[in-house]
């Protein structure tokens, strides 16, 4: 049986492809604001960042891609980030799918 696409998803890749174009827009409007995640802010208050050991590096720290600019970095992350997510979600619904494929 061949694959159908379903009526939603050209709508939600869309929507997705808004977010992503958008994305270092929103990087640029959260340094504006001075917006700081709430995480970090409650470490600071509480004293927790004198003991903190970093653990490991993150693929991309501060949603943004070392050695490129704010904004481009911004939108490198997004666009990949985007991607592995689709691709992960993808490969999770064909594995799921694949015990309805052989019931018919």
């Amino acid at each position: 049986m061949a694959w159908e696409r379903p009526d939603w998803l050209p709508r939600a890749l869309a929507a997705l492809l808004v977010l992503t174009l958008l994305a270092p827009v929103f990087g640029w409007a959260a340094g504006q604001v001075g917006y700081a995640e709430p995480l970090e802010n409650a470490a600071e208050a509480t004293g927790a960042t004198e003991h903190a050991t970093a653990v490991g590096t993150a693929l991309f720290p501060d949603y943004g891609v070392p050695g490129l600019g704010g904004a481009t970095g911004t939108f490198v992350s997004a666009v990949v980030g985007t991607a592995l997510t689709l691709l992960v979600g993808a490969a999770i619904g064909r594995a799921l799918g694949a015990d309805t494929d052989r019931r018919q």
